[in-house]
């Protein structure tokens, strides 16, 4: 079965300097039908104004993964970690017993654009940690790769969850497999162009959540960047 969660069914929010949505409940906005789906918690898809971000905050007891559109974010946290994330690399942070960080545009005047998203940890209380990984688009092209796994097989980031990431550039015409195991499950998220999913039709910021389907295609009908949970 699967089930199309559309862009426009998400919830909004435009803050002047953040315009955001939300695939799953979160903050203001609550769907009771649509407040996680197996242990994805959020979806959240952020363009940030330039110079502008979120100040110093604190998370416990969450795997927390930024995957970056278009231009920069720049990242402190309380464990003395610092950097700039830019396309094509993938922050994730383990909160544990507790983490607090600041996420701003690293850039003055040019709108940064992600994915921030959040997954349920299988344990809770470990040790906070944090990872940063470049993933090239050329390891992206036509194949889906690995991004995020819980034993961060193939220079995957690592994750506190049974949970495979998976990321993928599609151009029109190409088409990525994706074979389900029994008793598992998968939510696909279209991050920029459209894609045809076994027959649905998906568009930019449309989502699909995916039980008792054990093969997969992403055909692009444009050019797409799609990201692909594979979920216990």
């Amino acid at each position: 079965m699967i089930r199309i969660r559309t862009s426009g069914e998400r919830g909004h929010a435009d803050h002047g300097w953040l315009n955001t949505y939300h695939t799953f409940s979160f903050a203001d906005y609550y769907d009771p039908s649509n407040t996680s789906f197996r242990s994805l918690r959020v979806i959240n898809e952020d363009w940030i104004a330039g110079g502008r971000g979120f100040g110093t905050h604190p998370h416990r007891d969450m795997e927390i993964i930024t995957y970056m559109l278009e231009g920069a974010l720049e990242h402190g946290d309380s464990m003395g970690n610092g950097g700039v994330i830019v396309p094509g690399e993938v922050q994730r942070m383990s909160a544990g017993t507790g983490i607090a960080h600041s996420e701003r545009n690293a850039s003055p005047d040019e709108t940064a654009h992600l994915l921030q998203i959040w997954i349920m940890p299988e344990q809770l209380a470990i040790e906070p940690t944090y990872e940063q990984k470049e993933f090239p688009a050329a390891e992206k092209r036509g194949t889906l790769r690995l991004i995020a796994s819980s034993d961060g097989r193939d220079g995957a980031v690592t994750i506190n969850q049974d949970v495979d990431l998976y990321a993928t550039l599609l151009e029109p015409g190409e088409s990525v497999e994706h074979m389900v195991k029994t008793g598992r499950h998968a939510w696909v998220q279209v991050a920029r162009g459209a894609i045809d999913l076994n027959g649905h039709q998906l568009r930019h910021g449309d989502g699909a959540a995916i039980t008792n389907e054990d093969r997969l295609t992403l055909a692009a009908t444009e050019s797409a960047e799609v990201l692909l949970f594979d979920l216990a």
